[in-house]
């Protein structure tokens, strides 16, 4: 069973964040958005497509947000603090994270599982380097208390965290339907477009074909969060909304990620 099928298209996409463009148009768009951990309706409208050519992947967004903010600037600063959308990319012994927000602000990890990084093995790269000060170990989102301090709960444990890691080629646009940073007026939200070349994915393809093949399963997060004040006080954990609900407040799952099925 898969959660979304990616079509193929023939032209490359401009990436400006419009997604009123045709290719858009004329692409399936999931369905909404639901409540990462509970799988009831998303607090917001979000939607994503993903269409591809033999040179990129293609990914697109639609947020519903009525004032919609992004204060932060500088690359790689921790986006998820404030509202952004999200895209991880699962390689089997290691992931993707990007997460963009709508000042078109990116923010970029890679991640590998420790069970797989080895000396010398495919990992050892010189944009991987665990003693680079930009790579930290981590276990999960919301594990690190009590008996899980040091491993997190999932069961392979602990991933090496490289925080200094840029996927090249990739581009990201965003447009705003309203006035960002302006909550004097209602918005109707944002819209983000992404391109990521797939020869800079080989790490992720874990023996699969690059471009994929039709059929081919690739499992991705395709996230949102948001945050949320109530009464003067922010509410924490943010409220995520993602294309598949996880069961628990933690996007790094990749057993719960979207299945997309790449076809003609």
């Amino acid at each position: 069973m898969t959660d979304y099928i990616a079509r193929r298209i023939a032209e490359p996409i401009e990436i400006d964040g419009n997604i009123e463009k045709p290719v858009w148009k004329n692409a399936t768009w999931s369905r909404r958005f639901v409540d990462m951990a509970t799988g009831g309706p998303g607090l917001y409208e979000t939607r994503t497509a993903i269409l591809w050519t033999d040179a990129h992947l293609y990914i697109a967004f639609w947020a519903e947000e009525p004032f919609v903010e992004a204060r932060l600037t500088e690359r790689d600063s921790l986006i998820f603090l404030e509202n952004d959308l999200e895209v991880f990319i699962d390689g089997g012994d290691c992931y993707y994270e990007l997460e963009v927000n709508a000042a078109n602000t990116v923010y970029e990890v890679f991640f590998v599982w420790r069970d797989a990084y080895r000396k010398g093995g495919k990992f050892d790269l010189p944009q991987l380097d665990v003693h680079d000060p930009k790579s930290y170990t981590f276990g999960g989102n919301f594990d690190r208390s009590g008996t899980t301090f040091w491993r997190g709960t999932h069961p392979r444990g602990t991933r090496w965290a490289f925080t200094g890691f840029d996927l090249p080629g990739l581009k990201t646009a965003v447009k705003v339907d309203g006035t960002l940073n302006d909550n004097s007026d209602i918005d109707r939200g944002w819209s983000l477009e992404i391109a990521i070349p797939w020869e800079s994915l080989a790490l992720l393809a874990a023996g699969r074909s690059l471009p994929p093949t039709p059929g081919d399963i690739w499992k991705m997060f395709l996230g949102r969060f948001q945050k949320l004040m109530v009464a003067g006080k922010e509410v924490e954990p943010h409220p995520a909304m993602a294309l598949n609900s996880h069961g628990v407040d933690d996007t790094h799952q990749p057993d719960a990620w979207s299945k997309v099925r790449f076809e003609n």
